[in-house]
């Protein structure tokens, strides 16, 4: 395990391959860093209770943003949690070692989660209380996007290389978190779908204040339309790049280099535009098609 207060370690990162960054779990590259083996059992043994509420999503597919959105909904628009508390500490991931820190069962109900693990991957409680999910997809090809960037800039993830050389990965599921497709597909298939709520990142691009008010119904949570329009206007990329318990500009210089890219970078529909040749792009589509033939998606994305 790289020793995180070595910047000379830090340095080593950039020029590091899976094997060296990343241990696999259940068939998927998790990076070492933050997913160890302990925090990977406790997870495994976590007590889910029937009211908790589970953000599903595939990395980089609006994690952060729901981060700010679901606790303010269950603040009814309470600034203090999102001001004063860091988002992983706040609504944490389940699979990383932060959570075994943060004594979440004394957390009072309703306790809120995100996780990137597969249906598939979620422990056993988790099956048989059926706590409330909400799972948020993202047009794959702004998610590749995104997550070439996000390579770039943070040293304890495998450099990208080319656009060419990050795709034959992506699409192969040789990245963090394994195959977007079988992610997404797991999750559609996913048991007692009346806990289950789905969304897409789109969908909350073009009607914030709605998707606010839609995932409040699903919470159980009567919101006025004030306060909808409150929670949607803090939850704008603008405002959260301003606020630092948000935009990771907690994080060290060294595990993420905001110099070669923000952590919330854009947060638009469509900038694969802006990375893909049209080679690209076809090949892209031609491996979603056959990948996704037999999948309904009713989802405002278009991969064109």
């Amino acid at each position: 395990m790289v020793g995180v207060n070595n910047l000379l370690d830090f340095r080593a990162l950039s020029k590091m391959t899976e094997a060296e960054l990343y241990s696999q779990y259940k068939g998927v590259y998790l990076p070492k860093l933050v997913h160890h083996p302990e925090c990977l059992k406790h997870f495994e043994e976590f007590t889910f209770r029937t009211d908790d509420i589970i953000i599903a999503t595939y990395p980089k597919s609006g994690t952060t943003w729901m981060q700010e959105i679901v606790p303010l909904i269950l603040s009814e628009g309470d600034m203090a949690s999102v001001l004063t508390l860091p988002n992983w500490d706040r609504m944490p991931w389940l699979e990383e070692h932060r959570a075994m820190a943060l004594n979440l069962e004394q957390r009072p109900s309703p306790r809120c989660f995100v996780s990137h693990l597969h249906y598939s991957m979620m422990p056993k409680s988790f099956f048989k209380v059926k706590p409330k999910v909400i799972v948020v997809m993202r047009n794959p090809k702004d998610v590749f996007t995104s997550s070439f960037h996000y390579h770039e800039m943070a040293s304890f993830l495998v450099n990208p290389g080319s656009v060419d050389e990050f795709l034959a990965k992506f699409m192969s599921g040789q990245v963090m978190f394994g195959s977007w497709f079988e992610h997404v597909k797991g999750w559609l298939n996913a048991e007692d779908q009346d806990h289950v709520m789905y969304i897409s990142y789109e969908e909350m691009i073009l009607d914030l204040k709605e998707s606010v008010s839609k995932m409040a119904r699903f919470m159980g949570k009567s919101l006025s339309e004030e306060v909808s329009a409150k929670i949607a206007d803090n939850c704008t990329l603008k405002n959260m790049k301003r606020n630092k318990m948000s935009n990771y500009s907690l994080v060290p210089e060294e595990l993420m280099d905001r110099k070669k890219s923000e952590f919330l970078r854009k947060g638009i529909i469509g900038d694969w535009k802006n990375l893909f040749t049209d080679a690209q792009s076809e090949y892209f589509d031609a491996v979603y098609k056959e990948r996704m033939k037999d999948v309904k998606l009713n989802f405002v994305w278009d991969l064109n």
